[in-house]
């Protein structure tokens, strides 16, 4: 099984003591049973010790048992907070494009219920493990006592194994099927939450959603789960009976057959009543380790970037003069819009407007600029020199954004992820209108419950604090009041200007245009400079423009 193997790898001699002590703890039961073979059963020991012995060894086999299990237990969740840490960190090191192709339910999915099965495989685990030694070292006991019945006993244990990991089998198939029917109900379950508004004011889009996208979804899950737990069930009795079974054929064998006396036989029933419930724990774990096994390869299918454990410092540009986009071209995976060839050099210092109608690749652009997606042909070049590909985080260094999908962080951070600059930070609260609104404490924001348009406000407040050159603003005025959006361009564009700030902003405010170093237009792909009489006319209708 992968997920085991790769246990081994990690924690090869932690495994090692914990095998260790499991086969301590299964000699110890199988002398416990010798004990009571031997001293209670063949020759009746009437000594005043030999019941201290007996419990002696009885408080020793839960000991040791316990310490075994916990040690196995502890193990797995050490692994399970390992590969969850690893998860995320190879979140964070993915391409943010792979990230948008998967989508946040398949991740979101992934990072709760796969983790959380693999979880419970490893709280399970110990059952398999004591079950399997167990049954080896007891089968080794019973060839002392008799060969012949060991064989018999071993060819219907035998086919009680077989009956069982056929009925598994089908588990391991529906607990497949479960896992990919989860990613559609936490689709759904994204749908609901994030259209709630919509779909309150529109219940026949709410009854759409519920009768044709959830139900059939939930109903899908339903009929899986059932059938796993049909067949898991099955396997539970099956080996159930078949335990039960074994007794009834051993003294069968013993009394019918004359293979052995009496004692033998209840030695062979002792052994296999003791054997009953760690196998039908083992038989129980099984398909907890099959969901775990499906979930870890639903995690590796998600081919995320490979685990670093550092986060690398980046190198600074302090001195760069342009940046330069030469032939770059990007396609989207299904080919449905490209983007390119781009060619743009940006001069430091600089405001720069990107207008454009709806889907012409104002964002894509965006997300080139920034290093976001990589090109698929061309050349980003700083002060005329090739970006290192294999050092994206060096290029990323130049850049802050606000995009329109903000996400607000609770922390102002300033440069190399030191606290923020206090006078900038006070400064920035007085220009965005936010002193009186913004509860701070130490560099956190304790208050995050604000409007779209505050929200704004805090993500740029961010985004100066971290004191980069170059700023990307995607139609940040948007949310803003008609006041407001005018002070962003007549004020706080200017002051950015005076800080260095070279600024790329989205924007279809036209009349604002003219407050622009350059106007640059996207129109199905292609980058355009607007100048003279065009820039004019932009500047007064960029409606007619997108029409």
């Amino acid at each position: 099984m992968e997920l085991l193997i790769l246990v081994w790898r990690q924690y090869r001699w932690p495994f090692i003591s914990v095998m260790a002590l499991s086969l301590a703890s299964a000699a110890l039961g199988i002398g416990l049973i010798a004990f009571i073979n031997q001293r209670l059963i063949e020759t009746v020991d009437t000594t005043v010790m030999v019941l201290p012995e007996f419990l002696g060894l009885l408080l020793l086999l839960m000991v040791v048992t316990l310490g075994s299990q916990l040690a196995l237990t502890t193990l797995g969740h050490h692994f399970v907070y390992r590969l969850r840490s690893e998860c995320i960190k190879r979140i964070l090191d993915t391409h943010v494009e792979r990230i948008e192709q998967l989508g946040s339910a398949s991740l979101l999915a992934g990072l709760t219920s796969d983790i959380r099965n693999i979880t419970i495989a490893f709280v399970r685990l110990p059952e398999l493990v004591q079950g399997i030694i167990l049954t080896v070292g007891s089968a080794a006991y019973l060839a002392m006592l008799s060969t012949k019945m060991l064989l018999v006993t071993a060819i219907w244990m035998a086919v009680t194994i077989w009956g069982g990991f056929v009925l598994v089998a089908r588990v391991y198939q529906h607990m497949a099927t479960l896992r990919e029917t989860e990613d559609k109900l936490y689709n759904d379950y994204q749908t609901v939450l994030e259209g709630r508004k919509e779909l309150t004011l529109n219940r026949e889009r709410a009854e759409q959603i519920f009768q044709q996208c959830y139900i059939p979804d939930a109903k899908e899950y339903r009929h899986h789960i059932i059938r796993a737990d049909t067949f898991h069930l099955s396997a539970v009795n099956w080996s159930n009976i078949m335990m039960l079974g074994a007794i009834g054929l051993v003294f069968w064998m013993a009394n019918s057959l004359g293979w052995a006396d009496t004692n033998v036989a209840a030695t062979y029933s002792l052994t296999l009543l003791f054997l009953r419930t760690p196998l039908l724990s083992a038989v129980g774990a099984l398909p907890t380790l099959l969901t775990a096994q499906v979930a870890f390869n639903k995690l590796n299918k998600f081919a995320l970037a490979p685990y670093k454990p550092d986060f690398p410092q980046p190198k600074a540009f302090p001195d760069w003069k342009t940046l330069e986009l030469r032939n770059v071209v990007f396609h989207y995976q299904d080919n449905a819009f490209s983007v390119g060839p781009i060619n743009l050099t940006i001069h430091r210092g600089e405001l720069l407007f990107l207008i454009g109608g709806n889907g012409s690749g104002k964002s894509t652009l965006a997300m080139l600029l920034t290093g976001l997606y990589q090109p698929q042909s061309g050349t980003i070049l700083l002060d005329g020199q090739p970006i290192a590909a294999g050092q994206p985080e060096d290029y990323r260094k130049l850049f802050s954004a606000v995009f329109t999908d903000v996400w607000l962080f609770d922390r102002l951070l300033g440069p190399q992820g030191k606290p923020a600059n206090p006078a900038l930070v006070e400064k920035w609260l007085e220009h965005l209108k936010m002193t009186h609104k913004l509860e701070l404490n130490d560099g956190r924001i304790l208050n995050l419950k604000l409007s779209k348009g505050q929200k704004k406000r805090i993500a740029l407040l961010l985004a100066l604090a971290e004191e980069r050159d170059i700023i990307l603003l995607d139609e940040w005025a948007a949310d803003q009041d008609p006041h407001f959006r005018r002070e962003f361009y007549q004020v706080l564009l200017p002051l950015m200007q005076e800080m260095g700030k070279t600024i790329f902003a989205i924007s279809h405010d036209d009349h604002y245009f003219i407050h622009a170093d350059r106007l640059l237009e996207m129109r199905n792909g292609q980058l355009t400079e607007l100048t003279g009489d065009e820039r004019d006319a932009a500047s007064r209708d960029a409606v007619a423009r997108t029409a």
